[in-house]
């Protein structure tokens, strides 16, 4: 892919525009950090070159003064809802990141569990937390919330919320994902720390949307596929707009909430430091992009990625058919269809013609390369053998892995480990690569190319197994999947 960001000037002036905004206010800042706070793979997608840890490694300079609140709904913990890049429940996620931090040196205060109305996988979460000697609050529903400001900035409101207790002048609220409540967090810890005669502050560095990029550019379209399921709108900042008259870009959630901070910032203050929700952000990646065609395209393959993974999760009951349409009409906005995705025709193309399941990968230099599902291999598996016997310059014809040595393992898969399909995954595939690497130089030329497989775009026309969707995750491929499910097909890919 590409490249069309300038990470190291990201990091400089981001950085800056921080401590800038950290030294505007008196005794406490707490700085929304919206997205994520590292393994921010969605923003390297669409930004290429953008470092998926670069929020992080900018909080790392603030690590003596800066202290960490971790916030996840309870509505999430109750459906054990996923974070689809990981694979994991965003409560098991709040202690990985709770470790991540601590390795390197970040302090995590505590955690706040919000949207709280009684959910018992919620109080069973908290008292785990309390068991690991962690720190948790509650806070509520505001029934009315965000439009009943009198209600929300008042005893019955923010105030029925438990206090966080902080220490330290810099209070970073993260999250697991979107929808957790950070911003309402902030708002209401603002409330408390005013009745306690804390002069508080508050801003946001949230990435997306980039305010200083068109409403329909395609980095800002993608966010909105990225956030189908929140229903999340890129909007026209009506209050930028009026205060000094230029079009800047925010979203609903945001553009919803000001009245509320404007509010409760008055009622501190007298008066709102903010004239409108883009002046409470603190992004500056819009002045990084330095090719803003290869951020648009990247961000094409993204809105088509997010289509894909809606389709999948509709078909496996996780998604709904608004999600769907959502994306629909965001890509007939960009005006491309699936087809616009090189690697998805291509495996379609071979699918029609070999009547069978087939796989498509496009290659650094642009060169497509296709696989089908055979009696020892699965599509993925051949497809990486495939890719890398082109890149290493090994004849089509080589075969890497011999037959008698595919044959035991399939007989252990079945035989022995009661599987229905003998076939190999790509996890098999390349143990076998790594084992005859000792002694065969082309398996040793094709597992030096895995390396190169970073980045490049694959399509499959069925749905993967955990497994190699896992593997193509590690290798760093961007990859999309037919909507056909294991009832529909076979799963043998």
């Amino acid at each position: 892919m590409k490249n069309g960001f300038d990470n190291d000037k990201y990091l400089k002036i981001q950085s800056e525009h921080i401590k800038e905004r950290i030294a505007h206010f008196g005794d406490k800042l707490y700085l929304e950090f919206g997205g994520k706070l590292f393994d921010d793979y969605h923003a390297s997608r669409v930004l290429p070159g953008f470092q998926p840890d670069s929020k992080l490694k900018m909080l790392m300079q603030l690590a003596d003064v800066a202290e960490i609140v971790i916030v996840i709904s309870a509505v999430d913990i109750e459906k054990n809802k996923v974070r689809g890049d990981l694979g994991i429940t965003y409560d098991k996620d709040v202690l990985r990141l709770r470790d991540e931090f601590q390795n390197r040196g970040l302090m995590v205060g505590s955690v706040c569990i919000t949207h709280y109305t009684g959910q018992e996988a919620a109080k069973s979460f908290r008292n785990k937390l309390k068991k690991m000697g962690i720190k948790a609050y509650y806070h509520y529903v505001i029934p009315g919330y965000p439009s009943n400001v009198s209600l929300i900035a008042s005893d019955e409101g923010f105030g029925k919320n438990d206090y966080i207790e902080t220490t330290r002048p810099l209070v970073v609220i993260t999250a697991p994902g979107p929808g957790s409540g950070k911003m309402a967090t902030c708002l209401s810890q603002l409330y408390h720390e005013n009745k306690r005669g804390v002069k508080a502050g508050y801003a946001k560095f949230e990435t997306f949307p980039i305010w200083n990029l068109p409403l329909k550019h395609p980095v800002n379209l993608a966010y909105e596929a990225a956030t189908a399921d929140l229903a999340d709108v890129n909007m026209i900042d009506p209050w930028h707009l009026e205060a000094y008259g230029k079009t800047t870009v925010n979203y609903n959630r945001d553009i919803e909430i000001f009245p509320v901070l404007d509010a409760i910032f008055k009622g501190i203050y007298g008066e709102n430091p903010y004239k409108s929700p883009t002046d409470m952000g603190v992004n500056m990646a819009g002045l990084c992009i330095y090719d803003d065609e290869a951020c648009r395209e990247a961000s094409r393959q993204e809105i088509i990625r997010r289509y894909y993974a809606t389709l999948n999760s509709f078909v496996e009951g996780n998604a709904s058919e608004d999600e769907i349409k959502t994306i629909e009409l965001i890509m007939q906005q960009e005006n491309i269809t699936t087809d616009y995705r090189k690697v998805t025709v291509a495996a379609k193309e071979r699918a029609a013609k070999d009547k069978t399941i087939c796989a498509a990968i496009e290659l650094p230099d642009g060169t497509i390369i296709t696989s089908q599902t055979s009696d020892l291999l699965g599509t993925s598996a051949a497809l990486i053998l495939n890719a890398t016997k082109h890149l290493a310059g090994i004849d089509h014809k080589v075969k890497l892995i011999p037959k008698e040595m595919i044959e035991p393992i399939q007989k252990m898969k079945v035989t022995y480990l009661a599987g229905n399909n003998p076939r190999l995954h790509t996890d098999e595939v390349l143990v076998a690569l790594a084992m005859l690497s000792k002694t065969d130089e082309n398996c040793k030329l094709a597992i030096e190319q895995l390396p190169k497989l970073n980045g490049c775009q694959v399509h499959t026309t069925v749905m993967l197994s955990e497994v190699d969707r896992k593997i193509f995750k590690k290798l760093g491929v961007m990859l999309t999947c037919e909507p056909v499910s294991k009832k529909q097909k076979p799963l043998i890919g």
